[in-house]
């Protein structure tokens, strides 16, 4: 796969007529522009504004990037390290305003009080372990102050010490949780362009869509989520391992790899397909099947080892595993293996029949194995050498999300990072960076539940649109006067 500059196509120009400056400071004021408008909203401003602010806000940085993108694939861009600094000076802002997209960060607060109270936090949900008069149960999205956390021992771990440290101040809180996850963004920055080259991809396209993406500035450092720490150790680890695999196995340095990948795997289990993405490459090597099976043998046991480790030297226990279903209770209307239920339901309803959560199981069945049968067929093509690893890291991850019991739209954010450090210009790279692109918009920024205000937010996103395409054609016109 060559890593040199594309061709310019008729689309690259029409989307590069605006200088790399004048869009990282697009980018920068619409980020800005959120920040104020959440402030606004939480200062109590009334009406329409706090809402089309954020909206705004959002679009505005959405269209810089893409804006962006335009000047990357034309090879007109400066080095790496420009991105990465566009990428802090964009994060400044989100590093400062209350959770954004998602409450799931109070859920890590909460679960870490149950930890931190001496209860199971596997087992014991937190109204259950801390009581309905809870402050910090209150700020807990109702479909989760019942449920125990679906999360690893690690994370676990993390969020006990947090809830310990913090005292139960959610602000000291909420500031712990996103300096953690800011500390998975840095590792995904390191690792990303070590990828690309791996896969014999460029780095800045990867640096691009795959860290400087809006679902990264909204649900890693706005939203907090724990995804990012997951990302981050898995990723590093990935970069590690496909390094010390070359003409000469460096064991040492494989076997740092293979470690935080699957203490990545500690955090969120999705991780755990890095392990067979990592074992494929080391036994192609030799391009037997015995080589095949052993490295297959062997992550697994390493897999074991180190959640053993983790699970009691954490003193969290093993409880996480039967856990790992939690997050699954709830009916995910973005999960494509949820439609069917659905589907199935409404149309039963209309006879009478009660079939929706029934036909909702059997959905997940299907999902699973979908997800086994895809993972196989990717592996299988990264073991005749038809994919390189890094691209069949994504694709695994993208029958994971695909086919999951649940889809959030970080979840995108498992495939498209190890995708954008390893498709070449096409068609499905152009299908990820749209996917990017509609689902860095399908959730409003601020309100969070508008029943009985869909008018105001239908407003909110026309005044909304109508400044992103003022800026749109401000910077067609700033273009033109340079």
């Amino acid at each position: 796969m060559s890593s040199q500059p594309v061709t310019l196509s008729r689309p690259v120009r029409f989307f590069s007529f605006a200088s790399a400056a004048s869009l990282r400071w697009t980018g920068f004021g619409g980020v800005l522009l959120l920040a104020v408008a959440v402030y606004a909203g939480a200062a109590g401003m009334p009406g329409v504004l706090p809402f089309a602010g954020g909206i705004a806000g959002a679009g505005l940085v959405v269209l810089a990037w893409a804006l962006l993108g335009g000047r990357i694939l034309a090879a007109d861009l400066p080095d790496a390290g420009w991105l990465k600094r566009t990428l802090a000076l964009w994060c400044g802002p989100l590093l400062v305003v209350p959770p954004l997209f998602s409450g799931d960060v109070f859920s890590y607060l909460a679960q870490g009080a149950v930890a931190a109270h001496g209860f199971d936090l596997n087992v014991v949900g937190p109204r259950q372990a801390l009581g309905s008069a809870s402050d910090i149960v209150g700020r807990v999205s109702v479909y989760w102050r019942e449920t125990p956390s679906p999360y690893g021992p690690l994370f676990g771990a993390v969020e006990r010490v947090i809830a310990q440290v913090s005292g139960g101040n959610p602000i000291v809180g909420v500031a712990l949780h996103r300096l953690i996850e800011v500390a998975g963004l840095v590792l995904i920055a390191w690792a990303v362009p070590r990828l690309a080259a791996a896969a014999g991809a460029s780095p800045r396209v990867a640096l691009w869509l795959g860290v400087l993406n809006p679902l990264v500035l909204w649900h890693v450092v706005a939203g907090m989520h724990n995804d990012s720490l997951m990302l981050g150790l898995m990723l590093a680890g990935v970069a590690i391992a496909l390094e010390a695999v070359g003409d000469r196995i460096r064991w040492w340095p494989l076997a740092g790899g293979v470690l935080l990948i699957a203490l990545g795997a500690e955090v969120k289990v999705p991780a755990l397909v890095a392990l067979a993405a990592v074992g494929t490459a080391i036994a192609r090597r030799r391009g037997r099947i015995g080589e095949f099976l052993l490295a297959g043998a062997a992550m697994v046991l390493v897999f074991a080892a180190v959640s053993a480790t983790v699970s009691l030297a954490s003193g969290i226990g093993f409880s996480w595993v039967s856990a790992l279903t939690t997050s699954g209770e709830v009916n995910s209307w973005m999960a494509p293996t949820n439609w069917f239920g659905f589907l199935v339901g409404g149309i039963g309803s209309l006879f009478g029949a009660h079939l929706t959560q029934t036909m909702i199981g059997v959905g997940k069945i299907i999902g699973y194995v979908l997800t086994a049968a895809g993972i196989v067929v990717v592996l299988q093509r990264q073991w005749t050498g038809r994919i390189d690893a890094v691209r069949s890291l994504g694709l695994m991850l993208s029958a994971v999300v695909v086919f999951g019991p649940v889809v959030q739209p970080w979840y995108l954010l498992w495939a498209v990072i190890p995708l954008a450090a390893s498709l070449p210009a096409g068609r499905v790279r152009s299908v990820v960076i749209t996917l990017v692109a509609v689902f860095s918009v399908v959730l409003p920024p601020v309100g969070g539940n508008f029943s009985g205000r869909v008018g105001l937010l239908v407003l909110a996103y026309v005044i909304g649109l109508a400044v992103v395409v003022a800026a749109f054609f401000a910077l067609r016109k700033a273009s033109a006067v340079d």
